[in-house]
């Protein structure tokens, strides 16, 4: 069993929620206005680096788009008293970016499909795309000073992932940028997703399903530069994969069914569980082994939780909410 819609930029991985998306806007096509876009959807500001997202521009305007800006969601709705601090924020910025990324908002009341995707369960919620995957988050409204400092983090994933931003803002690959003027010419080891060449060379390898030399290339990135976020996410996928593949899923279940308080029974449900897309059921799970045992078990169970956290972006909403539960509970 390997686990679905995971991928090296982060354990996030819109793949899916685009097929389905897709196949909606398709279908809101038949409707669409003169100009093909449907009537009322996906409205740009004059700048065009804000812009209304619906269930049906999602495709187009989030996940495509970011494979060459990054795309930074804000989900709000009109009742949400934070959401209009945050917005004013976040809007300035895009300006003063000037096309460097793209807010794009999503009022989570007229979008139910769209939030239930994307777990929202609290706003103001702000996520980071990048290449086609979400790799970073926060939930509330923050300071200016604290939102311009995440969104720098965010420019530097997007930068490590192969992008840059021309002069007039617009971003292209890493490699076409540094390659500009040889019109034609196609660098050798570029990835058409615009990975990183080790990066690539690991994706490569998790394809084929050779997972140690996938490995590999993760643990040489690690040791030259030290705490990677994406050499990091990636070798704690690689290793899930490799556990995960290992278990009899029917026995494991079973174990753990029979012995709640077994922290090795309860850890390979939740990898199990993370593999297959029950994030907050895999994180309830061991957060009840911490709640329930002491002494060794309960810091095999600790330790666990804590290097399944690896495997998504570090403000991850659920990975956030998980972290203050255990910590309440060790403290």
């Amino acid at each position: 069993m390997q686990p679905r819609d995971f991928s090296l930029y982060g354990a996030v991985d819109l793949g899916a929620r685009q097929a389905a998306v897709q196949r909606r806007q398709q279908a809101a096509q038949a409707q669409a206005g003169p100009n093909g876009s449907p009537n009322g959807d996906g409205q740009e500001n004059a700048a065009g680096v804000v812009i209304d997202v619906t269930e049906q521009t999602f495709n187009t305007d989030v996940v495509e788009r970011s494979r060459t800006t990054p795309v930074i969601m804000d989900l709000w709705a009109d009742w949400c008293g934070p959401c209009k601090q945050l917005s004013p924020v976040l809007e300035k910025l895009a300006a003063e970016a000037d096309g460097q990324w793209i807010l794009a908002k999503v009022d989570v009341d007229a979008n139910p499909q769209l939030s239930a995707a994307l777990q929202v369960q609290s706003i103001p919620m702000v996520v980071a795309v990048v290449g086609g995957q979400l790799v970073d988050g926060f939930l509330g409204a923050l300071p200016e000073a604290q939102v311009r400092q995440w969104i720098g983090q965010v420019m530097a994933v997007a930068a490590k992932m192969g992008l840059t931003v021309s002069e007039n803002g617009v971003a292209q690959d890493a490699d076409e940028a540094a390659g500009a003027g040889r019109a034609g010419a196609d660098p050798a080891g570029a990835d058409p997703d615009g990975l990183p060449p080790a990066f690539a060379e690991a994706r490569q390898a998790m394809e084929r399903g050779d997972y140690d030399a996938a490995a590999k290339v993760f643990e040489a990135e690690l040791a030259h530069s030290p705490g990677d976020p994406m050499a990091k996410t990636g070798l704690a996928q690689v290793n899930l994969i490799r556990r995960v593949e290992s278990y009899d899923e029917p026995a494991a279940r079973r174990a753990a069914a029979e012995r709640p308080a077994d922290p090795d029974a309860q850890n390979k449900v939740a990898d199990l569980d993370v593999a297959s897309g029950r994030i907050d059921e895999a994180f309830d799970r061991l957060l009840g082994v911490v709640r329930r045992t002491s002494g060794g078990e309960r810091d095999k169970a600790r330790a666990h939780l804590v290097e399944l956290f690896d495997l998504f972006p570090p403000r991850d909403p659920r990975v956030t909410k998980a972290r203050a539960t255990l910590s309440s509970l060790l403290f």
